[in-house]
């Protein structure tokens, strides 16, 4: 792996030269349009990038975007990689090592995810403050490398406070519907059975999605503190439960998508 990240760095680096990017940014689905935010420099697509795991989920665009945003250097990915691709754990994270070794300090995530929680509605947005991880595997699984981090990294705060407080209070300050919430790692792509919903329910879990867990644990290993923030598409507490396309779900996540672009670039002012 060290000579896939020297590789795959080596390229990056010929192409963005001295350009150190502070803060890392993953753009879930329906949510790429805040790289329109960006004054980009930059833009690699993941198909160029040796060793770079390809996006092949339809609306992700599979761009590396380098730029700066509210004045501020950024790399952020337009297209997340998930599991129920096919793709293993570590590829998936590969990308969120490369931006730590780019330079990053700090990683922000958005995902789309339904709700678990009767208080929380469709078109909220909801600051991740803790996870619940029911996916198959774990990026750490195998080998550690001590250069990273430490074998058994300690999981009791994944999400920074600070910036989880500073989310609350930007989102109430703009009058945007917003909630502390657990996030429930689900594998997909099926979404839930009504009888799932309510499990994670009762498991302490408040919205459920496919993604985030692995670059959480990924970013956790290496010190990175990091920021996630969902934008609800659909409920999943209902006892009469309807059917959901994702056409729904990207077209609830990009009419919420104005909430979180202004939400995240007053977020990274205060970083």
């Amino acid at each position: 792996m060290h000579d896939s990240y020297n590789e795959t760095i080596a390229y990056i680096r010929r192409k963005i030269g001295d350009f150190v990017p502070e803060f890392g940014i993953v753009l879930g689905t329906g949510l790429g349009k805040l790289v329109n935010e960006i004054d980009v420099s930059y833009q690699l697509m993941y198909s160029n990038i040796p060793n770079f795991p390809i996006s092949t989920v339809e609306f992700h665009s599979g761009k590396l975007i380098f730029g700066q945003l509210n004045g501020r250097n950024v790399v952020a990915m337009q297209g997340r990689l998930h599991y129920y691709e096919g793709y293993g754990m570590q590829e998936i994270t590969f990308p969120v090592r490369i931006m730590k070794l780019l330079g990053i300090q700090k990683l922000f995530l958005s995902n789309a995810s339904g709700s678990l929680n009767p208080d929380i509605k469709r078109g909220d947005l909801a600051i991740i403050d803790d996870h619940i991880n029911l996916l198959p595997d774990n990026p750490l699984r195998g080998p550690n490398n001590e250069d990273f981090g430490p074998r058994f990294p300690d999981m009791s705060q994944p999400y920074d406070r600070g910036m989880i407080e500073q989310s609350l209070s930007i989102a109430h300050s703009l009058g945007y519907k917003a909630h502390k919430a657990v996030y429930v790692a689900a594998p997909g792509p099926n979404l839930e059975t009504r009888a799932e919903y309510r499990y994670m329910r009762i498991i302490g879990g408040d919205i459920v999605g496919m993604s985030t867990v692995p670059e959480v644990i990924v970013a956790h290993h290496m010190s990175v503190p990091v920021c996630a923030i969902s934008v609800v598409t659909d409920e999943g507490f209902h006892a009469n439960l309807h059917p959901v396309s994702l056409q729904e779900i990207v077209s609830v996540a990009a009419e919420a998508e104005p909430k979180l672009t202004r939400l995240l670039k007053e977020l990274i002012v205060l970083q």
